[in-house]
């Protein structure tokens, strides 16, 4: 059940990764045009850092590589 609950605790911190996003990017929407090659970048090493961690099972590191992405990406996606 424990770890069930951390799951369900990791996923909704997930998904505030959305509006976090969302919201930096209207603050930011120039520095997202200047430095557009960089945030993809961010995204494509927190993906592979995510892939490192869920094999060496290290469950906050997975969960904090998702949350990079997953802002990065929503700030790049609204921020156009």
């Amino acid at each position: 059940m424990s770890e069930l609950l951390k799951l369900l605790i990791g996923i909704s911190v997930l998904l505030l990764g959305i509006p976090i996003g969302t919201f930096l990017a209207r603050l930011t929407k120039e520095e997202l045009k200047d430095g557009q090659k960089w945030f993809k970048l961010i995204i494509i090493i927190s993906l592979i850092g995510a892939i490192i961690s869920l094999i060496l099972r290290i469950d906050f590191l997975l969960f904090t590589f998702l949350f990079i992405a997953i802002v990065t990406g929503t700030c790049l996606k609204y921020g156009r």
